[in-house]
């Protein structure tokens, strides 16, 4: 299903999120809506719109992911348009529901290529449902660009049409333990996910403490969409570790956290980036302050470097009440593909695309560096750690 075909209380409600993410889903919808940015029906002629596909979560427990990075990146693409397009060309951001289930990703990405005749497929969200769309992406040869996943498997061995912009799940792994050596922790438990995304992130980061010394105390799992941390918890509070390593959706993290503070677990809770910053912190409410994410992309609401000016006015412009992580990444992934747009000329194909994106060597997006070669598709290491605030706030 599309999802300008769905009204935006069907997104928010469907599969019946928490309602911090309700709210947060209406509220995207709506600004979306105001910018025409959902149902486009006769948006232009075919020969003037450059059709962009994504197939990613926007209902189910995992929603506020996907909606937050097509938000972001949708705010882009209309900037992009409002001021002439590229070559003359409107960019239209074709999105499909999947609601994080791998089968549906597949089915939306044939959709994707054989009746919207997408030039790229863009801003896939989750482990499982990229691996399932990359066999039809690559039979097609289109560019696979920006999936939000850090997995090793959209990196080993090289693939030319897959374009990765955030760091790898390996990359955090290292960082997050780096950070918290440095803060003299000594023991670590994992919480994981259930499924390729949890897997990746669990390997990532026994790869990782081998080289420094750290041990692990206790993994405790969980499957996906499901909530019940009960065993989870018992286990990883047993094994009393200096910090736990979350590596699962926001809903089940955010149950994980409560649950163990509740009965009495007083160490540090570190998160990887897909679980979405904004999303956990609002799960939360006031038993985030203190959790640490580590994040792809640089702080939304700081104004050191030309992207955070950039993506801070074009969101005030569009009227968006509340930039997020997500947001930024969706921002900073459309912009990059646009440079990779531009570069391939009026004469766009799906094979002039994947060869322009690879002379973006070094390109500076304003202060964050994506780096594509012929023989590199792996455009950053960008990671920095963030914390939750009191009042849900972030600080870095």
């Amino acid at each position: 299903m599309t999802i300008h075909m769905l009204p935006c209380q069907t997104i928010a409600h469907r599969s019946r999120p928490p309602a911090s993410t309700r709210r947060s889903l209406l509220t995207a919808c709506a600004i979306a809506s105001s910018l025409q940015l959902i149902g486009l029906p006769g948006f232009a002629r075919a020969d003037d719109t450059i059709v962009i596909g994504q197939s990613a979560p926007f209902s189910g427990p995992s929603a506020q992911l996907g909606t937050e990075f097509n938000l972001g990146a949708r705010t882009y693409f209309q900037m992009v348009n409002e001021s002439g397009g590229v070559h003359g060309r409107r960019i239209e951001l074709r999105a499909k529901d999947d609601a994080y289930d791998p089968s549906l990703t597949a089915r939306n990405t044939t959709e994707l290529l054989e009746q919207d005749r997408a030039v790229a497929l863009f801003g896939y969200v989750g482990t499982s449902t990229t691996l399932a769309a990359l066999p039809v992406a690559v039979a097609a040869q289109v560019p696979f660009f920006a999936p939000v996943t850090g997995a090793d498997a959209l990196r080993q061995p090289f693939n030319r049409y897959v374009f990765n912009v955030r760091a790898s799940h390996f990359d955090e792994a290292e960082y997050i333990l780096d950070q918290l050596s440095i803060t003299g922790t000594k023991s670590i438990a994992v919480f994981y996910q259930n499924d390729a995304y949890g897997k990746a992130g669990l390997d990532a980061i026994n790869k990782a403490k081998a080289k420094r010394g750290l041990s692990t105390v206790a993994a405790a799992t969980v499957e996906r969409h499901s909530t019940d941390v009960s065993a989870a918890s018992r286990t990883l509070q047993a094994a009393r570790p200096d910090a736990v390593v979350l590596i699962s959706s926001y809903a089940t993290s955010a149950t994980l956290i409560k649950e163990m503070k509740k009965a009495g677990y007083t160490g540090r809770f570190v998160s990887v980036s897909f679980v979405g910053g904004q999303a956990l912190a609002d799960e939360l409410g006031s038993a985030g302050a203190g959790v640490m994410i580590s994040e792809v992309v640089p702080f939304p609401w700081g104004k050191a470097s030309p992207i955070q000016r950039e993506y801070a006015r074009a969101m005030q412009k569009a009227g968006v009440p509340r930039m997020s992580f997500g947001s930024m990444e969706g921002f900073l992934a459309a912009k990059t593909l646009v440079e990779g747009l531009r570069r391939a000329g009026r004469d766009l194909t799906r094979a002039r695309l994947i060869a322009a994106l690879e002379t973006l060597n070094n390109w500076d997006a304003g202060g964050f560096t994506v780096s594509f070669t012929p023989d590199n598709h792996n455009g950053s290491r960008f990671i920095e750690m963030t914390m939750i605030g009191p009042r849900g706030h972030f600080v870095h």
